[in-house]
């Protein structure tokens, strides 16, 4: 599930990359664009979904119960695995997409008096004279150098990775990186994984059994928190256009057409080389992973960094009033798909 999910992203990544150059996106919205089509929504709209199917009559997925109890784990995993790829991935991508475009903007802004301007260029003319000279010997230095040995080259070369090592550490945004979802998915992963704390915290006869109450009386709450949010943020999309109808459509055409129809061929190619076992309620899942419309988060990120925020409600508008078509067709054939398998 973790290379599924990653599969979807670096796929969605590429597409948004095409339709950002194909339509020419602004700069301010090359991120959100490529965000939108490499995120799913893989929290609130899986939760509720795959418990309604296997309350449904025939459902290929055996009995109800555990078909709750196991596509509930599977989408909490999947949610969890999606928030961790999110914060970390399409974060930064927006980040540096927003911070291109102030930059660009600024430079436009930027004016000075024709005097100014004409004293600047004359300083830069006096130093490039003064430096004329300096840069030959430079330069003749640098060919001397070249004569030096190649252990002396390794070192340099380590030297400027080790270098660039320290800046990307440097740079890196943990804390956008350990947003609260994120936080929570590891934490999750922890006691999970880790039996002496799992008997400490989960079940009803384990000393701690208050923190996972808790934690579930939460969750419970989240999803309509989430549901009214999503409304919040589609009723916004009304009221602002700014993005064009080429981005919206190729959007939709991407995560409705494109992503479902690659990701049917990516899991039937798992399921034949035996990557993927025989369990049609974790097909299903999979096959979802692909179908599901841009996740909400996104237009979180955006408000962060006050940049496309009116455009990304637009996209949000149109690609969730889509869903509820789409994802119907899609859960329709993926059922089916994986019954007959």
């Amino acid at each position: 599930m973790p290379v599924n999910i990653l599969l979807t992203f670096i796929l969605g990544l590429f597409f948004g990359w095409v339709l950002g150059k194909i339509t020419k996106a602004p700069q301010h919205l090359k991120g959100l664009v490529i965000g939108s089509c490499a995120a799913g929504n893989l929290g609130n709209l899986p939760l509720i979904l795959v418990p309604a199917i296997c309350r449904e009559k025939g459902s290929p997925f055996g009995a109800p119960d555990s078909c709750h109890m196991y596509g509930m784990a599977y989408v909490s995993l999947s949610m969890a695995i999606g928030a961790i790829y999110l914060w970390s991935i399409v974060y930064n991508i927006v980040r540096v997409s927003s911070t291109k475009s102030y930059e660009v903007i600024n430079v436009k802004n930027e004016s000075s008096d024709e005097e100014t301007s004409k004293s600047l260029q004359e300083q830069l003319i006096d130093e490039l004279d003064l430096e004329g000279t300096s840069a030959m010997d430079d330069a003749n230095v640098s060919l001397l150098s070249c004569a030096k040995t190649d252990e002396q080259g390794k070192v340099f070369i380590l030297d400027k990775i080790k270098k660039q090592i320290y800046s990307f550490f440097r740079n890196i945004n943990l804390k956008a990186i350990l947003a609260p979802s994120t936080t929570a998915a590891i934490v999750g992963f922890i006691v999970g994984l880790v039996p002496p704390i799992q008997r400490l915290m989960i079940g009803a006869s384990a000393p701690l059994h208050v923190v996972q109450d808790s934690a579930l009386l939460l969750g419970e709450a989240a999803i309509p928190i989430v549901t009214l949010i999503v409304g919040a943020n589609l009723l916004r999309g009304l009221r602002g256009s700014g993005v064009q109808l080429t981005v919206i459509l190729g959007i939709i055409a991407i995560r409705y057409v494109f992503l479902p129809l690659i990701g049917v061929l990516v899991i039937r190619g798992a399921i034949h080389l035996g990557f993927v076992h025989a369990d049609p309620l974790y097909q299903f899942v999979l096959l979802l992973q692909y179908a599901l419309p841009p996740a909400m988060n996104i237009g979180t990120i955006t408000q962060l960094f006050g940049s496309g925020q009116s455009e990304c409600s637009v996209i949000l508008l149109w690609t969730y009033s889509v869903a509820s078509v789409s994802l119907t067709l899609w859960s329709t054939y993926f059922m089916w798909l994986v019954a007959k398998s």
